[in-house]
């Protein structure tokens, strides 16, 4: 291992570019859209009971709980959101409203430090009971993250005080010791929060609960009882068993990624953050192989996971449909996660390069321009009428929806998107590296002093990146490591004008070691061809096929732009590829045009004739996967034939 470490997306103002565009939508548009949804104030949307059931837990209201059993979580994720926007904008009134939804959240905690309203509601008698969905260190989880970014903006103690209760109640709760619990939440996620609270408390007993948590995990049958479940009652079929919470094998034996495509990204965050943070390298083997099958056996081309809707889960090996992936946007925001931790563990391209897959594509397709309609389910391909027909697609939305009775993705895009600026770099005592790309200010705490950093890019639409150093640290040599990712061919790299040679990447990043001084500039250029993508032969759906990408961006073509019956349409060549503006799809938005075949309908009207289809030249317009459906309703295809 060679771990880094990450800085506070405070630490880092974008200041342009794409990622500007999506924070300022985030903060004008996302956060004020969501909280509204919270409080179910979005005519026609499926209402959240998010905020009405605290306000019912701490005694505003009389009435039931209503809704999801998880959905505590939701208003967690907002705050959070909400957090990292106030870092990169100051906002009193947004924090005004943060701090009425802490103290509606203060009032619902109970006197032992335990926060939940279904149970403080509608159960309390079965408190620590359902572990299998009950959800309660899940919604936990949730809120203690928001409460540790909400800390990190402002400063503010109130909501990470009552987290701190919460989690002090859980060290009493759970361990070995006399009168203790031996137990662990069915939905991962409790986890990778207490890291967050022991960062910010250094409270050990926060760090230790989450090893138990992990190391539990898998060696006791009866935590995930079904015959306990409670609000979601359900039998074991093939699709909900031990492997569906990743509880069928303890954590350091397990290798294949099954069950809950979320669970499972959580878990592994979590793996990561104790294998990295506690050197902990009894996890490596584990996590490596994990790795390995997740993303080269199990993972879209988008980035996406989980390829069947019942029980939002992996199924096999290359089992990758197009048109019934459930591809939640959750998983990918979870792989997201995972990602990072791994980037940080030991600086790699190959996490560093899926990070990017993941966010840029698979995570991205879950919300529409304007903020205010989303996907859960992020397909490959839909032809609405048959989508809105066959019962095993009847998960696939041919197009985004307001909100969901399930929403744990709107919340979740929104602060995947305002804290972006986290992804970007990470430090040790060698150096600093620079792993995704954004125009923006980095204020970088690195050998005594607070080096600066002035990135200025048009990524993801263009590759070329430099860098400004200032407030350098003196006289002592130093790395800069840039990633250079395995889409580019032929990259250039310049230090104050001067050529560096590329030919010895060190796991893909190409590392400077020098005195660095301020008024240094590097340059990085990246050529983004357009290039085919072709699957593993043996993935049978897309077998014969190719998927298009330029950069870090997947492209796919929709019926606006080409008629309906895409299957119909043939790719020629990746040359043929003509880069123009993108009408419709924001600003700074590029599409491609390439030469194509369409085939023609046969004379008959037989459905099978031995005649042999017969094409005609024409152009095929694509899009950015993650812009796709923001035009009207209409099919959609990533994967295509192509000549041969």
């Amino acid at each position: 291992m060679n771990p880094t470490k990450s800085l506070s997306p405070s630490q880092i103002r974008i200041t342009a570019g794409f990622w500007k565009v999506k924070q300022n939508l985030v903060h004008d548009q996302v956060i004020p859209y969501q909280w509204k949804a919270l409080n179910d104030e979005i005519p026609g949307a499926e209402p959240s009971h998010s905020v009405e059931n605290f306000r019912i837990a701490a005694g505003k209201k009389q009435g039931e709980f209503a809704g999801l059993i998880f959905q505590d979580s939701d208003l967690g994720k907002w705050i959070e959101a909400a957090a990292y926007s106030l870092m990169n904008r100051s906002d009193p009134e947004l924090e005004a409203k943060i701090d009425a939804a802490v103290e509606l959240i203060a009032g619902a905690q109970e006197p032992d430090g335990y926060l939940q309203t279904y149970f403080s509601v509608k159960a309390k008698q079965q408190r620590w009971t359902d572990f299998a969905m009950g959800h309660e260190m899940y919604c936990g989880g949730h809120l203690m993250e928001g409460a540790v970014a909400y800390f990190e903006a402002t400063g503010k103690r109130a909501f990470l005080d009552v987290m701190c209760r919460y989690a002090d109640h859980l060290v009493k709760t759970f361990g070995h010791g006399p009168g203790q619990i031996v137990a662990y939440d069915g939905h991962p996620e409790i986890e990778l929060a207490l890291y967050k609270l022991y960062k910010v408390t250094a409270n050990e007993s926060y760090r230790t609960l989450s090893r138990f948590f992990v190391d539990e995990r898998g060696k006791h049958p009866e935590v995930i009882d079904h015959d306990k479940i409670i609000a979601w009652p359900q039998k074991r079929t093939l699709w909900n068993g031990r492997d569906y919470y990743q509880d069928h094998l303890p954590v350091r034996e397990q290798t294949v990624a099954v069950g809950h495509s979320v669970r499972a990204m959580y878990l592994y965050t979590a793996m990561a953050d104790q294998m990295r943070l506690d050197s902990d390298a009894t996890l490596a083997p584990a996590l490596d192989a994990l790795w390995h099958n997740v993303v080269e056996r199990q993972m879209y081309v988008t980035g996406g996971l989980g390829s069947q809707s019942n029980g939002e889960r992996f199924t096999i090996n290359d089992d990758l449909p197009s048109d019934t992936a459930y591809t939640e946007t959750c998983a990918a925001i979870g792989l997201v996660l995972w990602a990072w931790r791994m980037t940080l563990t030991d600086p790699d391209r190959r996490y560093a390069d899926v990070l990017e897959r993941s966010l840029y594509n698979g995570s991205l397709s879950g919300i529409s321009l304007d903020g205010t309609r989303y996907f859960y389910v992020n397909p490959l391909e839909v032809v609405p009428q048959v989508a809105e027909y066959r019962q095993d697609m009847e998960h696939v939305k041919t197009s985004r929806v307001e909100w969901f009775g399930c929403s744990c993705c709107p919340p979740n895009i929104a602060r995947t998107i305002a804290s972006f600026a986290q992804y970007q770099y990470s430090t040790s005592e060698a150096g600093v590296w620079a792993h995704q790309f954004a125009q923006g200010t980095a204020k970088i705490p690195f050998r005594g002093t607070e080096l600066i950093l002035e990135q200025t890019t048009d990524y993801p639409w263009d590759g070329k990146i430099t860098f400004a150093f200032s407030s350098v640290p003196a006289s002592e040599p130093w790395s800069f490591a840039l990633r250079i990712p395995s889409w580019c061919d032929n990259a250039t790299l310049k230090v104050n004008g001067a050529e560096i040679a590329l030919d010895k990447l060190e796991k893909g990043y190409a590392v400077i070691n020098r005195v660095w001084k301020t008024g240094d500039s590097v340059a990085l250029e990246l050529p983004m061809a357009v290039k085919f993508l072709r699957s593993h032969p043996r993935v049978r759906e897309t077998a014969g096929k190719v998927a298009v990408h330029r950069g870090p961006l997947l492209y796919c073509a929709e019926q606006t732009d080409n008629g309906a019956d895409l299957h119909g349409l043939t790719l020629v060549s990746a040359e043929s590829a003509k880069l123009e503006a993108a009408p419709g799809l924001g600003d700074g938005a590029q599409r491609l045009r390439l030469t194509a075949l369409r085939t023609e309908a046969p004379a008959t009207t037989e459905p099978y004739s031995t005649e042999l289809p017969r094409s005609k030249s024409t152009e095929a317009v694509l899009v950015p996967y993650h812009l796709w459906g923001n035009r009207g309703k209409g099919e959609m295809l990533v994967w295509m034939g192509v000549a041969k």
